[in-house]
């Protein structure tokens, strides 16, 4: 492949996914039959795949076309959404790229594509359908005022077959990945650092992983890879959720316990016995989170695909999150004991009163009995 060439891609379009939190869990089971039978458990097709275990499958349906506005005009996309069992839901928008896109231009659409109010507001409405859709099928409802984004920019087919090796010496991938539109080139260290995380099975094909975006170039137009990158940006998702669900509850409890600590309320029992209870619930709903994310796919083997998927967990920034969530879990924990001992020492205190109330009423009616006599 020639440099001066220009690299035009005949087959290609934008997988735009907006990732919200909908719900503490979602019974999968009740919202297929909640929704048309179009709806599918997703599946991984690719050679050695079942070495990637999906123990409760997300759960796919199609919401139909709808236009989205671009500053080229207006296009047609289909929509997608995809349930999890941990309460996330997808939307996925396909922006279709015209036949002898440039590299240049696919550029330009690229980074109006990543910060696009207009296909925000259309993944908030139609998560907003989604919602009412499954409502029989999902337990404690919300929506998290926060999403994640991710896009994959997913080629079949580019003039001239380059290979891997000819893609990444001749194309500007990191500027893509990037939507930088300027004319200076970007340096060899941030280059060397947007497209670190990449990976190739074959000559041919070639995957590379940013923290919100990745180029997969996959002749044989398996979806496989751009799948693995979604259930991996639902898992950041909601390691984000509670690690802000466990900030609002910490700093709830040091709010409480200041304002409790001298109330005249101490005289006769804890007034942190809500509070105690409250914690308990968080750090059961806490474990069953966890559990679940971490169970929604279990890599049993080092094959191609689980390289993919632990490469763009480390891209995207995961294990940060997931330690942040520990800590903050131990912390909690810790934070209830103390609570628990509170009400325990306040309730022993309590009890000791009763007895010596007890002791002093039997002498008092002892006396009295005396004094009749």
């Amino acid at each position: 492949m020639d440099a001066a060439v220009p690299l035009l891609f005949d087959k290609a379009h934008f997988l735009c996914y907006r990732t919200f939190d909908i719900a503490e869990e979602i019974d999968l089971e009740r919202a297929r039959k909640a929704l048309t039978e179009d709806s599918r458990r997703l599946k991984l097709s690719r050679e050695n795949s079942q070495y990637l275990q999906l123990p409760n499958p997300p759960l796919a349906y199609e919401l139909g076309r709808r236009p989205l506005a671009l500053k080229d005009g207006p296009v047609t996309v289909d929509a997608t959404a995809r349930l999890f069992d941990h309460g996330a839901a997808s939307i996925i928008l396909r922006v279709p790229v015209v036949p002898g896109t440039s590299f240049e231009h696919l550029t330009r659409v690229a980074d109006e594509l990543y910060d696009s109010q207009a296909l925000e507001d259309l993944a908030l409405e139609l998560v907003e359908g989604v919602r009412r859709t499954i409502a029989p099928a999902v337990q404690a409802p919300h929506l998290w005022d926060q999403n994640e984004s991710y896009t994959v920019i997913f080629a079949e087919s580019i003039r001239g077959n380059p290979s891997a090796e000819q893609l990444l010496a001749h194309a500007d991938i990191a500027r893509l990945l990037l939507g930088e539109n300027g004319s200076v080139p970007l340096s060899a260290d941030e280059i060397e650092s947007v497209t670190k995380t990449r990976f190739s099975y074959t000559v041919n094909d070639l995957v590379v992983i940013d923290w919100n975006s990745a180029f997969v170039y996959e002749p044989s137009g398996s979806r496989d890879i751009p799948d693995l990158l979604e259930i991996a940006n639902a898992q950041l998702l909601e390691f984000r959720y509670y690690d802000e669900r466990l900030d609002s509850h910490i700093a709830r409890i040091h709010d409480e316990v200041q304002a409790k600590r001298h109330g005249w309320i101490r005289l006769f029992r804890s007034p942190y016995r809500n509070l105690t209870r409250q914690t308990l619930g968080t750090l059961v709903d806490l474990n069953e989170f966890i559990e679940r994310v971490e169970n929604s796919l279990k890599i049993i083997g080092d094959f191609y695909l689980a390289k993919v998927y632990e490469g763009a967990v480390r891209r995207m920034r995961i294990p940060a999150w997931q330690d942040s969530v520990t800590r903050k879990q131990q912390l909690l924990a810790q934070t209830y004991g103390l609570l628990k001992g509170d009400v325990d020492i306040d309730r022993s205190h309590t009890l000791e009163a009763i007895i010596i109330l007890l002791i002093v009423l039997e002498i008092f009616f002892a006396f009295f009995r005396v004094f009749e006599h």
